[in-house]
Parts: C-alpha cells; sequence; structure tokens
C-alpha cells in the first residue's frame, strides 16, 4: 500500500491546532521534529547518551508529519487540510513559514522509519537499553545491558515509567530474590531484574500479544532459565510471595488490587508501582498505605512518578 507523507513546517505556538487538524483528516499520528531538541539541555544523571542527527530536524521551527492513505481524494483531503491551517491566523496563532511538502512513503518503509530515532540509551548507574539492529560495546565492566526488540506495540524501554521502575529494580533486587512483575509488555522489567541476579522472575500479562513479545526479548537476553513469562493475572496465577514486585501499569489500576499485591510481598519485601501520572500520585500512595504498606521513596521524572513501599516484616 501506498502512503503520502505530509510534512509542515510551523512553529511550536501551532503544534497543538496543526496536530488536531491531521488527526481530524485520518491521521493516526503525528510526528514532531523540533528545532528546539538539537540545543536543549537534558540533566546528565547517568551519562544517558542522546543521539540526534541534525539531518532529521529543521534548522529552526517545527516540522509536523502526518501520513495519509494515497487513494482518489487525496488531493480534496491535502487542501482542506491546508485550508484548515491558514484558518487558524484568525485566532491570532503564528504559522511561521507554513509550508507544505507532500512525498510518497511505502508501508514497509514507513512501518519501520522509527528505528532510526531508537539508539542505545543508558538509563542507570548500570543499565543500558541496546536495541537489537544497533551494535553497542559496553563501557564499564559492571553494566547491564538489555537488548530489546520492542516492535510497534510496548514501547523502547525508555519511558519515564520503565527508566525509573529500572532504577527502582537496581535500588532493591539483590541476588537470590524472587521477583514478580506485574503487566510485564516488552518483559524488560523482568529481563533487569534477572540481570540484577535475582533467583526467580515471574512476568504476567493479561495481553497475549505482550506474553508473545515478552518471551521472544526474555529469549533474546538469555534469561529464559530464570524469567517465567505467563497470560493472567496477580490473584490466579501467584502462589508466592515476592522479595520484589513490580507493577508499572496505570494508576487507577493499582489502586485496585493494592490489597491483593500486600498479600504476595514477602514480609520486609518491597513493592515498586510505577505508570502513574503526578495527578494520581497522592491517591496512589493513600491506597498503598490503606492496604498496610509502608512508603520507602516517591521518583519522579517528568509528569511521571515511581514509588517504592516495603511490607512491614
Amino acid at each position: 500500500m501506498k502512503w503520502s507523507e505530509l510534512a509542515i513546517h510551523t512553529t511550536n505556538e501551532a503544534i497543538e491546532a496543526v496536530s488536531n487538524i491531521m488527526h481530524e483528516a485520518g491521521a493516526s499520528g503525528v510526528v514532531i521534529e523540533d528545532s528546539e531538541d538539537l540545543t536543549k539541555e537534558r540533566e546528565d544523571r547517568f551519562g544517558e547518551i542522546y543521539s540526534l542527527d541534525p539531518e532529521d530536524f529543521p534548522v529552526d521551527g517545527v516540522i509536523l508529519k502526518a501520513y495519509l492513505p494515497v487513494n482518489s481524494f487525496l488531493g480534496e483531503t491535502v487542501e482542506a487540510i491546508k485550508l484548515a491551517i491558514n484558518n487558524l491566523v484568525a485566532f491570532d496563532i503564528n504559522l511561521g513559514k507554513n509550508e507544505v511538502t507532500i512525498s510518497e512513503v511505502n508501508e514497509e518503509e514507513w512501518a519501520t522509519s522509527w528505528k532510526k530515532y531508537y539508539h542505545p540509551v543508558k538509563i542507570s548507574k548500570r543499565f543500558t537499553i541496546v536495541p537489537t539492529w544497533e551494535t553497542y560495546n559496553p563501557v564499564s565492566s559492571d553494566e547491564l545491558i538489555i537488548e530489546l526488540d520492542p516492535g510497534m506495540a510496548f514501547g523502547t524501554g525508555t519511558h519515564p515509567t520503565t527508566v525509573m521502575s529500572l532504577q527502582a529494580l537496581e535500588k532493591t533486587v539483590k541476588p537470590g530474590d524472587r521477583v514478580i512483575d506485574i503487566g510485564t509488555g516488552s518483559g524488560v522489567l523482568a529481563i533487569g531484574a534477572a540481570l540484577l541476579s535475582a533467583k526467580e522472575v515471574y512476568a504476567l500479562d493479561l495481553d497475549d500479544i505482550a506474553v508473545k513479545s515478552a518471551t521472544i526479548n526474555v529469549k533474546l537476553n538469555k534469561v529464559q532459565n530464570t524469567v517465567t513469562v505467563e497470560e493472567g493475572n496477580l490473584v490466579d496465577k501467584i502462589k508466592e510471595p515476592g522479595d520484589v514486585v513490580v507493577a508499572n501499569i496505570l494508576a487507577e489500576v493499582i489502586m485496585s488490587f493494592t490489597d491483593d499485591a500486600f498479600k504476595v510481598v514477602k514480609p520486609g519485601g518491597q513493592y515498586i508501582t510505577s505508570g502513574i501520572i503526578a495527578a494520581k500520585k497522592n491517591n496512589v500512595k493513600e491506597a498503598l498505605e490503606a492496604s498496610g504498606f509502608v512508603i520507602e521513596d516517591v521518583m519522579m521524572m517528568e509528569d511521571w512518578v515511581t514509588i517504592i513501599s516495603k511490607k512491614p516484616e
């Protein structure tokens, strides 16, 4: 199938409005190439690797890209998008250059083009996430490499919630521990726990596609003798408590089973909860404390929160 890449050179001010116009025209997603990303200062706590190619970014302003199927209505759709964008001046929105370009791409090229933005990333003192198609040489003897082929469904492992979860595992997991990963997704946290010398890791997910993805990544990292990936929920599958339990899922879901989670954490064990938007932080803390957990640490990155709590001995 042929797709048309519609690129609009505009301003930061216009991003939200132009993106909305593209979505309403049928684009399922919008790529943002912002010139400011090349000069943005980033906090470097763990020697993160940022590999940005200037060729991928405009000299100034922002380029928004959307993909539309090539069909008999494409011309009318593009003209409608241009008209809607031009009408934004009535709302005093600065459109900048407001240049529109169109190019044709193959579906296969579109589906894999995102890989050029995904490079090895050091996300903590010891963990580095490396895509399977990249070659990477460790920079320190105790570095832990997680190879990941995320596909297009479960992310790259570098989202703030995943980064903080791995950092929390690094703080809590001890050699010989039993670890339970609730909602494993790509399996990255289960793999991380195994690399930290956990004796047993149980990775659960309700999504059979996630289970397949996690199983592949576990084998890719050669930790299948430590990690067991299963489809199912916490209550039905876990019969023996863990020293560390981690759940990187939505705040609402975390709050729905804090009592069940309390039962599967060993006395003196720790419960890592992530995937929490900042506005829900206090709600999750209250739910954890109501079930008997003691809050030990609250980590924040961007608008996301990870909470480390402990079950009293």
